[in-house]
């Protein structure tokens, strides 16, 4: 079940979920999710692997950085790049109570475009967020039209849904991408 906003936003105040939140977020929110913005942008460099039990993803190079004062970037039909959101998460790892007197829940996020990405042939990729992750996160834009597009950073480009999770699970995250890391920085086992 989909978490209004209002109540994501009151229990921010008590298990700090979202750090970093736009202020548009945080005294006008809308619909049922919240916009997250963009914060760097990475280009990939290297090849990548997933095998087995040894993965080494792409390296990267940042491009772009709000807190360096870049402005935007444009992306040629057919660029893909990695955007980090400025808003840090931290879903606990254990269940937490949503309403009072109701049973304590996980929470796990999931991730949808803003429609304007769509309208400019921008394609967002994402995934759930599981119990335990904080950091920032990243996802990847590609462009598939034919025309150039333009990302400023600090544009809120994704919208976050909070879901309450039914049920126990074996664990939380406890994976390597914890902490907002975007790259392995070379050949690792995965957990």
């Amino acid at each position: 079940m989909i978490i209004s906003t209002l109540k994501v936003l009151e229990l921010n105040k008590r298990y700090n979920l979202v750090e970093n939140l736009d202020q548009r977020e945080v005294q006008n929110p809308e619909g049922v999710g919240i916009d997250i913005r963009a914060g760097k942008i990475y280009r990939i460099i290297g090849e990548g692997f997933l095998g087995v039990t040894d993965r080494k993803s792409s390296d990267t190079e940042k491009i772009a950085d709000i807190e360096k004062g870049d402005k935007e970037i444009t992306m040629k039909p057919g660029d893909y790049v990695l955007v980090k959101t400025i808003e840090k998460f931290n879903v606990p790892a254990e269940k937490i109570q949503i309403e009072e007197g109701s049973e304590p829940m996980y929470l796990s996020l999931h991730v949808y475009p803003r429609s304007t990405l769509q309208r400019c042939g921008i394609y967002l990729m994402a995934t759930k967020t599981d119990p335990g992750y904080t950091g920032e996160l990243t996802f990847a834009l590609s462009n598939l039209g034919n025309r150039p597009f333009r990302l400023e950073l600090g544009a809120r480009f994704a919208n976050i849904v909070f879901l309450q999770v039914i049920g126990d699970i074996q664990r939380a995250y406890e994976g390597q991408w914890k902490g907002g890391r975007v790259s392995t920085g070379g050949m690792e086992k995965q957990v």
